[in-house]
Order: C-alpha cells, then sequence, then structure tokens
C-alpha cells in the first residue's frame, strides 16, 4: 500500500499525479487526510482524501509520499502521527518520498543525513546533511525517493513506480500517458 499525505495546503500536483499514475500502473494507493476527510489544496482545489490520520495503520505500507506546498508541509510537520508514520516506514526499509518542500521534513527527521536528494530550490537551504543533486528532477538513492517540484511531478510519480513496479510498468505507464 502507498499512503500519500494530505495536509491543507498541500500542492495539488505533486499529490494527486503520483496518486494517479501509481494506480494507473496497479498499486494501491490511499490519500491520508491530515485535517479531515476533506482537504484543501494550496490553489482552493478541496479533495477527498481515502481515510483520515487516525485511521491510519501503516503495517501494509510499501510507500510514503509527501507532497510539497508550504501549507502541506507545515501541516506533515504540526502533526505527530504522521511524522511517526514516515519514521516507521522509513524504519521498517520501505519507501520514503517526498517532494518540492516535501523532503524538507524527511532532514529535519534526520533521515536525509548522507543521503543524494533533491528538493525545491529555495528549500536547499533546509536541507540539512543531505547531499543535494544539482538539475536533477527526481533522485532514488537507496529506500529514499526526492522530487524537485510540481514541474517534475510526472519524472516523480514515474520513480514511484519503478522503485515499487520495475523500469518496465514505468516505461508503459509514461509510454501511456505519452510524457515527451
Amino acid at each position: 500500500m502507498v499512503y500519500v499525505l494530505l495536509g491543507t495546503g498541500f500542492e495539488e500536483i505533486e499529490a494527486l499525479t503520483p496518486v494517479d499514475l501509481l494506480r494507473r500502473a496497479g498499486a494501491e494507493v490511499r490519500t491520508v487526510g491530515l485535517n479531515g476527510k476533506i482537504v484543501y489544496g494550496s490553489h482552493a482545489i478541496g479533495v477527498e482524501a481515502d481515510m483520515v490520520i487516525d485511521d491510519l495503520d501503516i503495517s501494509d505500507a510499501e510507500m510514503i509520499v509527501l507532497p510539497g506546498g508550504l501549507g502541506g508541509v507545515a501541516s506533515i510537520r504540526g502533526c505527530t502521527k504522521a511524522l511517526e508514520a514516515v519514521r516507521a516506514v522509513h524504519a521498517a526499509g520501505k519507501f520514503v518520498a517526498a517532494i518540492c518542500a516535501g523532503p524538507t521534513v524527511l532532514a529535519d527527521l534526520g533521515l536525509l543525513t548522507g543521503v543524494q536528494a533533491t528538493c525545491y530550490p529555495g528549500q536547499i537551504s533546509n536541507m540539512g546533511d543531505a547531499v543535494i543533486v544539482p538539475g536533477a528532477a527526481c533522485v532514488t538513492d537507496g529506500k529514499i525517493i526526492t522530487g524537485t517540484s510540481a514541474g517534475t511531478a510526472t519524472p516523480f510519480a514515474l520513480a514511484l513506480i519503478e522503485a515499487l513496479k520495475g523500469s518496465d510498468a514505468a516505461r508503459a505507464i509514461a509510454d501511456q500517458i505519452v510524457i515527451r
């Protein structure tokens, strides 16, 4: 199961592109509302989450995804249950993925020390001891996957598919959506 955390102010394209493409690839994905069942993104788009954080049981997690958006990232930082879930998924050796400002949460949790990563350019100073890969759309280092911004949501989502389903599945989805 892939869990995508949605906090008020999340960046819609960074959350919903991975949900859409992962589901096309056959992955089980559940969106998790941190501030209730209906969560509004940074552009006032309301999304009905599949579940709320109080119902999250990460025992079946294969991956947890943190979209960016400064409000959404602040919501994640302010939610103890969300932070505990990220730590637990990482400790279990499963995938932890974050895009835009989301990787700064991973840095705060000490998960990026010595790890190659990327983030929104204006957030690099908040990446702690991560090894920043300049100019990368997304970076996979072991079980950590990071993406740069809304403009890289599709390559980020394809990297998530590759991690879970393999390169053939990622290529098939890229062909299906006619990525250029």
